[in-house]
């Protein structure tokens, strides 16, 4: 496939600078692969789309608020820091992968401070911004879950407020560990997913941790891109629910395109068949993909040229795809992050 066959035109004014009022009131465009049909509808129609059986997979990452503004010693000058995820220590300090900018700010054997109580010594340099960073003083933990801000994309064009703290993060949010939300989820309130459990749609949960590899754009050709890995776990518990849903009718609902990546990372894994799985991924999906665990897949609307959109094409059907996508475009919905979603029966 071409990577611009998939390309559409965007107005700025369709990117969601913020969340719907209500999680559930937000747009839900539904797209027909039998038919090919497309109807509009919001999100807290969802128990129409869905039947008795199914079973939704959510992943329950929870997003670090992980973006802190550090000083460069002795100069003072201003390094944002984005800290991606811990790596283990180094003589007996805890280190971490971040992502700096200025990237030159930050070079091998530097010193960064943040308020009286946290030191960084970078130790480690690699593409892209990436650093490795050591604690030389202070609880980076606490600093972050007291002051950090949540890491917004870049593409809101705005601070984060203390709103996004909760609205960035999907009700079922439990293990830490996310630099971005897995976005489709944010639509879910407690209230949708009880309606849902009481028609008899249930729900396992399953996990991966966003990093911000899943949204560096491709350049060249598609089939030399690569993912940064990112870690993933299918419990036994989850595994066992989602197989007997799907042998006794059910069809298997992923919730996002992360979601989507868990459960096929486990079928690689466990090589015949969905079962339980956990480690690190770089699951890229892309046109032709031959899904093994999903039946129907709920997302979000997402950039030109990334890899979460070659997976959605691959799902739904490249042409099929761009026609959703023109449509969506010329009925105004809100594309991105905090825009509005999509599901694919």
């Amino acid at each position: 496939m071409r990577l611009e066959d998939l390309d559409y035109e965007l107005p700025a004014e369709l990117i969601a600078q913020h969340p719907a009022p209500r999680r559930e009131r937000a747009r839900m465009l539904v797209v027909e692969r039998a038919t090919g049909r497309l109807h509009d509808a919001e999100v807290r129609e969802l128990p129409a789309w869905l039947r008795p059986g199914d079973i939704l997979a959510l992943n329950e990452t929870r997003v670090r608020p992980a973006r802190i503004v550090a000083r460069r010693l002795p100069t003072g000058g201003k390094v944002e820091l984005l800290f991606v995820r811990p790596e283990g220590e180094d003589g007996g300090s805890p280190t971490w992968r971040v992502l700096a900018r200025p990237a030159r700010h930050a070079r091998t054997g530097g010193k960064l401070e943040y308020g009286d109580d946290l030191e960084l010594e970078v130790v480690g340099e690699g593409a892209d911004g990436e650093r490795r960073v050591r604690v030389v003083r202070g609880d980076l933990l606490a600093t972050l879950g007291r002051e950090g801000e949540v890491p917004l994309p870049p593409y809101i064009h705005r601070a984060p407020t203390a709103e996004d703290r909760e609205r960035y993060q999907t009700v079922y949010a439990r293990v830490e560990g996310a630099v971005a939300a897995p976005t489709a989820g944010l639509h879910f309130s407690q209230e949708l997913l009880a309606e849902l459990a009481s028609r008899g749609v249930a729900s396992a949960r399953v996990l991966l941790h966003v990093g911000p590899g899943t949204f560096r754009p491709i350049t060249g050709d598609p089939s030399r891109h690569s993912l940064d890995e990112e870690y993933f776990e299918v419990a036994a518990e989850a595994a066992a629910s989602l197989e007997r849903a799907r042998r006794e009718g059910g069809r298997l609902v992923a919730v996002g395109t992360t979601a989507v990546r868990a459960l096929e990372s486990a079928c690689d894994a466990h090589g015949d068949g969905l079962g339980p799985a956990s480690g690190w991924t770089r699951k890229y999906i892309r046109p032709p993909y031959d899904f093994q665990a999903v039946d129907v897949l709920m997302t979000n609307f997402h950039l030109p040229r990334t890899t979460l959109l070659l997976l959605v094409a691959a799902f739904a059907g490249e042409d099929l795809l761009r026609r959703a996508y023109l449509h969506a475009v010329e009925k105004r919905y809100r594309f991105y992050s905090y825009g509005d979603a999509m599901l694919v029966v």
